[in-house]
């Protein structure tokens, strides 16, 4: 567990400044960084080829105000995003050259997560989806480290230019993820019960918290596997379906019985009741540190309500939580044998 008060750090998320031009920095501070970038939404989601990347000029501003350009690739990612979403999700490739002497060096592949859908609350919902990686980095040092960015794009449509100003966020490639801990990703199935056990129990009450059952750990759905210290670690990531950001889009997982995308179900497999009490501790003794997060992205919020939406969705958590007795019949009870 790490201390209050390298989490107080994240709030200067919420300051609208300038990238740092040093290289090995982009995960390194949270400071918003001002994009440009063009490309044609009806070509990435065209292309089911995930080894083809169109090149796009991307522009970032500097600390001193300047616009400096990097040539990257990109492509769009997630099969359902692509036939859903108006804006699909960009996964982005950078040369080694290009990168060299930005805040982009080191890191090859990169995440950009960008609104779904063109409607109210598209940039409100992707602060609710950079809230959720934040509050994980609260419990677990094994996380992908995220940056905001401010978008403005300059979608190429037929003939003309379509401009929209997009929240967003990179996501640093997992392999990068791996070398921070010694480690490798691993891909291939293994069962949670294989898993290190207080980082799989961490997992499952976060995607709890959050409302979260679009995952599979044993699958690596929405989520990665990290092999570190002779250990089997989950990184879960892609929170865009849970009840915390509650998109249109979203449909409850009636599979397990929910009616509402807000509903929550425990999908932990079981295990020994100090260390779920451990957990619970943990999530417990963090409660200020969580709600200090939510806060601190609160003035970034287009509709106020949006943000007390999230205020009220994570108490709702802790209100299970905090009582012995939801806590045994909502989470404890709902422990799965198989």
């Amino acid at each position: 567990m790490q201390p209050m008060k390298t989490f107080l750090i994240i709030l200067c998320a919420t300051t609208f400044v300038f990238a740092q031009e040093e290289p090995k920095v982009l995960f390194q501070t949270q400071d918003i960084i001002p994009i440009q970038i063009s490309f044609s939404n009806r070509d990435l989601k065209k292309n089911d080829n995930d080894t083809i990347y169109f090149d796009a000029a991307m522009k970032f501003q500097t600390i001193d105000g300047v616009w400096n350009d990097i040539n990257v690739g990109v492509r769009a990612r997630g099969n359902f995003r692509r036939s859903t979403c108006y804006f699909p999700p960009i996964k982005m490739k950078i040369k080694k050259s290009d990168a060299k002497g930005t805040i982009f060096k080191g890191n090859k592949k990169l995440k950009l997560v960008i609104p779904c859908l063109q409607e109210k609350n598209k940039n409100d919902n992707i602060l609710k989806e950079l809230i959720g990686y934040k509050l994980f980095e609260i419990i677990s040092p094994y996380h992908f480290k995220t940056r905001q960015v401010a978008i403005d794009f300059d979608e190429i449509k037929r003939k003309k230019i379509v401009k929209h100003d997009l929240n967003g966020f990179f996501i640093e490639d997992d392999k990068n993820v791996a070398k921070r801990f010694g480690g490798k990703v691993f891909e291939r199935f293994i069962h949670p019960l294989a898993m290190n056990a207080e980082a799989s129990v961490q997992n499952i009450f976060f995607q709890y918290m959050i409302g979260n059952t679009d995952f599979s750990v044993a699958y690596q759905h929405n989520g990665k596997l990290l092999y570190a210290n002779k250990q089997i670690i989950p990184l879960p990531y892609d929170f865009d379906m849970s009840g915390l950001v509650d998109p249109s889009y979203a449909v409850a997982n009636e599979a397990l019985g929910l009616r509402d995308i807000q509903d929550r179900a425990y999908r932990g497999f079981k295990r020994d009741e100090a260390l779920m009490n451990d957990v619970r501790a943990q999530f417990l003794n963090n409660k200020e540190a969580f709600f200090a997060i939510i806060d601190g992205f609160k003035t970034q919020f287009d509709d106020p309500k949006e943000h007390q939406e999230v205020v009220d969705y994570i108490a709702s958590f802790f209100d299970v939580i905090e009582s012995d007795k939801l806590f045994q019949s909502k989470i404890m009870d709902k422990m799965r044998t198989k």
